[in-house]
């Protein structure tokens, strides 16, 4: 990632804007179990930015491979 990631836990329209995905497609990857790994904070969904960094260096390794 080229930016900067925020020091704040990110909700699933920060996870969108900063992807450049429809905010679905996040709730999709969570369905699926497929995207970043999330956690709620009561009804909240959040995502750690760390594990979104690591969730997307996981990916350009599979494309890399």
């Amino acid at each position: 990632m080229r930016h900067p990631l925020p020091d704040r836990y990110l909700t699933p329209v920060d996870l969108a804007d900063l992807l450049g995905v429809p905010v679905e497609t996040v709730y999709q990857w969570r369905r699926k179990d497929s995207g970043p790994r999330g956690f709620r904070v009561g009804r909240h969904l959040r995502y750690d930015p760390e594990d979104v960094r690591a969730w997307v260096v996981s990916l350009m390794d599979k494309e890399a491979a």
